[in-house]
């Protein structure tokens, strides 16, 4: 593999072929991922079953209600402009963080490029946490996040919320970071009243989705590219899109599935 860097996070990963991937390369991926929070895999020629397989060496799939499945791959749904007479929505956020236990990686695999926009954003929430100022850092210190599900309809029994610890130490690099989603789904922090929960939640997040703390990714055809979710938020920019955008998306559990809710302060 080679392995390209670059700021404020991410990495790029070339001369590898994720349909015929080595058994000793995966612990090396979760390590990088872990690190960098993002790794592209350029010039892959997956299809969805390869891209399922793929996947499933990082742990047990997740599939979020609500989304739309791809036909004959149900552990993958279909982002999509195709049909839309109103652009898509996106705010920074955690893929299901309303989880006890959230998928602690999501992949893509382009389908259709657009010809302009479409690109993903990501946020260094390593760095995050690193640069807030030291008496907010004290602040934050033991206190936990309550995150809610909003725009889908659940059955019975599906998790609607999770509590989690506001600094996460990752279980994999062991660094912290700051741990939070779209404010919309930020119910509540422990201690506080709902003002104080909100006032401090649109504080964190304006901080950690600064211009400076943000790496976009433009899409070109045959990139696969994954994050993981414990050090990392992103955003789809939807604005000036020319063309289709149609990704198939997957979640693995990873570390999660030897035991560890990923989410131990």
């Amino acid at each position: 593999m080679i392995i390209t860097r670059t700021e404020p996070l991410g990495a790029r990963v070339e001369d590898v072929d994720l349909a015929h991937l080595a058994e000793e390369d995966v612990p090396a991926l979760v390590e990088l991922l872990a690190e960098q929070g993002v790794v592209v895999f350029s010039g892959q020629r997956l299809d969805d079953a390869a891209f399922t397989a793929f996947l499933r060496r990082f742990g047990r799939l997740v599939f979020t209600v609500g989304e739309t499945p791809v036909p004959g791959h149900p552990d993958l749904n279909v982002i999509s402009n195709v049909g839309r007479t109103t652009a898509p929505r996106s705010t920074f956020h955690v893929d299901s963080s309303y989880f006890a236990a959230p998928p602690a990686y999501t992949a893509l695999r382009t389908v259709s490029i657009p010809t302009q926009g479409g690109q993903t954003e990501f946020t260094n929430q390593y760095r995050a946490y690193e640069s807030l100022e030291p008496a907010l850092r004290d602040r934050l210190e033991g206190l936990t996040l309550t995150h809610v599900v909003t725009g889908v309809e659940l059955s019975e029994g599906d998790e609607s919320a999770a509590v989690h610890p506001l600094l996460r130490r990752h279980p994999v690099s062991g660094r912290v970071a700051l741990y939070l989603t779209t404010p919309a789904r930020c119910a509540r922090i422990s201690g506080l009243d709902e003002d104080e929960t909100r006032a401090l939640v649109a504080q964190l997040y304006a901080h950690s989705t600064r211009p400076d703390n943000v790496h976009r990714h433009t899409w070109a055809a045959g990139d696969v590219v994954m994050w993981d979710n414990g050090c990392v938020l992103h955003r789809a920019d939807h604005s000036g899109v020319v063309g289709d955008r149609v990704m198939h998306r997957g979640m693995a559990t990873g570390y999660a599935a030897a035991g560890d809710a990923g989410l131990a302060a």
